[in-house]
Order: C-alpha cells, then sequence, then structure tokens
C-alpha cells in the first residue's frame, strides 16, 4: 500500500506584547514608516518576553499542533524545525524543543533556509514518510524570533520583525496529501540582507559586536522579480509536476513580506486574489513562522477547509525559494 504525508493538523503562538505602527513613526522618519506601510500592509507586531528563546515560542506552537492533530507526544517520531533565529549556532534548536516537549522518542533536524524553510520542511517530511515505513507522524514547526537579533532603535527595517511560531502534524495517510514541490535558489544575493558575524566567515569579536554585524543588516536590496517572477514560475511548475491546472488551487499562502506582491502575483496567475490569505497586517512579518501561521489562520477563518489543494510558496534570504502543493484530508478541520 502506498503511503502518503498530510497534514493532520496545526497550531500557532503569538506572543502578547504589542508594538504598533505609531511606534516607529516616532522612532523613525514617519514618512518613510507610511511608505514601508501601505506597501507591505503591516500595521502592528508582537514581541516575545526578553527572556525568551526561539524554542520557548515553537514549543507553544507545536503543543498547539498536537493538540489540534489529537497526537500525543510519545507518537512524534520526527521534528523538523526552519528558523533564521535559532537558540544557538549549535546545537540545533530542534533538538532543544524535542526535550522541552517531552517528545523522547523523536529525532530531530533543523532546516536553514530562512523563510523558504517551512515550505522545504513539509517537502522533506512527505519524502521521509514515503519512503520510511517506520515514520509516522512528524511535527514541522516554523519560528521567527528575529526582533531579538535586531537594531530596533537606529535600523528603520525592524519595521518588519515580529514573532511568532506555526507548527503542523504531517502523518502518514492512504489518501494523496503531498502533491508536489519545487525548489530554487540563487545564492548571488546572499549578502543582501543576513546576519554576517558571529558564524565561520567571521567569528564574533568585539569589534564585530561594536559595529553590529552580530545583528541582522538589510544591505542590498533585492530586485522585485526574485519574488514578482519566481513565486508564479514556481506555482505554474508546481501544477506542472502535480498534474493539477491552475484553476484547481483552492488557496496560495505567500510569505507574508509585502501585500502588493502577493496581489500582482495572484493578478499574473489569473486566480481571485481571495484565494491568497493574509496577515501581515495583524501580526507582522513573521519569517520562517509565517506560512504555517497564515494556514492555521485561514483555517480558522474557514477559508480553507477539508479536501482543499492549499500550495505554500516562501521566500527567503540567501536567496532560497521552495513551493510545497499539499491536499488536505476531506475531514481537515472538521470538530477541532
Amino acid at each position: 500500500m502506498n503511503r502518503y504525508a498530510t497534514i493532520r493538523g496545526s497550531g500557532i503562538y503569538i506572543p502578547t506584547e504589542e508594538h504598533p505602527n505609531e511606534e516607529f513613526r516616532r522612532r523613525f522618519d514617519p514618512e518613510a514608516i507610511d511608505k514601508m506601510e501601505a506597501a507591505t500592509g503591516i500595521k502592528t507586531r508582537f514581541y516575545a518576553p526578553a527572556d525568551w528563546a526561539a524554542s520557548d515560542l515553537a514549543v507553544e506552537a507545536g503543543r498547539a499542533a498536537l493538540a489540534s492533530a489529537r497526537v500525543a507526544p510519545e507518537e512524534i517520531d520526527l521534528v523538523i524545525l526552519g528558523t533564521d533565529t535559532p537558540d544557538y549556532l549549535t546545537p540545533a534548536t530542534s533538538v532543544v524543543v524535542q526535550h522541552k516537549m517531552g517528545l523522547k522518542r523523536a529525532g530531530t533536524f533543523d532546516i536553514g533556509c530562512a523563510c523558504a524553510s517551512f515550505p522545504t520542511g513539509l517537502t522533506v517530511a512527505a519524502g521521509i514518510i514515503a519512503t520510511q515505513p517506520q515514520i509516522r507522524n512528524i511535527l514541522v514547526v516554523g519560528v521567527y524570533l528575529m526582533h531579538k537579533l535586531a537594531d530596533l532603535y537606529k535600523d528603520p527595517v525592524s519595521f518588519y520583525y515580529g514573532d511568532g511560531a506555526g507548527a503542523v502534524v504531517v502523518t502518514a495517510g492512504s489518501e494523496p496529501g503531498f502533491v508536489s514541490g519545487v525548489y530554487q535558489a540563487d545564492g548571488s544575493y546572499a549578502k543582501c540582507w543576513g546576519i554576517y558575524a558571529g558564524g565561520t566567515a567571521e567569528p564574533a569579536t568585539h569589534e564585530a559586536v561594536e559595529a553590529g554585524r552580530t545583528q541582522v543588516r538589510f544591505i542590498e536590496k533585492f530586485p522585485s522579480s526574485v519574488n514578482r517572477e519566481g513565486w508564479p514560475r514556481m506555482v505554474r511548475e508546481a501544477a506542472k509536476n502535480g498534474g493539477f491546472r491552475l484553476e484547481e488551487i483552492d488557496h496560495l499562502i505567500f510569505t507574508q513580506v509585502r501585500s502588493k506582491t502577493i496581489d500582482e502575483v495572484m493578478e499574473d496567475l489569473g486566480l481571485p486574489g481571495g484565494k491568497a490569505h493574509k496577515i501581515m497586517d495583524k501580526w507582522g512579518y513573521m519569517g520562517s513562522a509565517c506560512l504555517p501561521i497564515a494556514f492555521h489562520d485561514a483555517v480558522a477563518q474557514k477559508k480553507i477547509k477539508g479536501g482543499d489543494l492549499v500550495l505554500f510558496v516562501g521566500s527567503g534570504v540567501g536567496y532560497n525559494q521552495c513551493t510545497a502543493a499539499m491536499r488536505l484530508p476531506k475531514e481537515y478541520g472538521r470538530s477541532r
């Protein structure tokens, strides 16, 4: 019998400490903030407590996903965690989450594709379930805690960053769930946006810390074509590889960074804008976490339902891009 990977449940965690755009207008040039708000759709964001690490957010979302899926901690076989705001350079944040959640049977690993990590994790989870019969339940987590790695009072790009975590339980089933995946990347953009000291290229030194190189920095703009052209190209390739037509897509979940780009991409694809759920107005840009959070929110609002074909389309600095096409079980979301 064929084994298919399907999403069985989801969960999210948003911190409670709110920081609306008005704070940034007082801190930076109000006109510049107005322009960023108009382009992105971001109106506010939430920060985790000062003594929290990314793993703490991930644990809350993971517990909610297990409850949604009605899966016990001892039933989780593997944890795949995507983030570019890890607890440490090493060890992996996923192993910290495994311990905090009491997932004693689970193996773990991290995926470091920035905001493309979550759809990448979905495709990896699907492949593992399809080929390794001993693996039945995988917890896939996306988490973001970039505000702690940013210069909140000197760098206006900190406007973007909101904290949060989202998770899904991917489980083995007899009905097709995962349909297709697409990957693309261009490492020539690796120096555009990142944290450039603290690794082996430049270890953290007093000089690096003083210069702010251990904090996230936006160095050079990406061309608009990275997402504006890259996302429709990936969606069309996913449809071709998966044997479905664009009009059969029920919903698309894009990286939640720029509302106008999502509108332009949906127009390019010839699909109604209502098929692309947006959350940046409520919670800001949450990097690796924004796709699972947007998915969970769309399910909660009954925009996504059982049997729907959902495409997760992610872009991360570097850059990395990935699309994962998933069909939900027909009973998904009922009585949750």
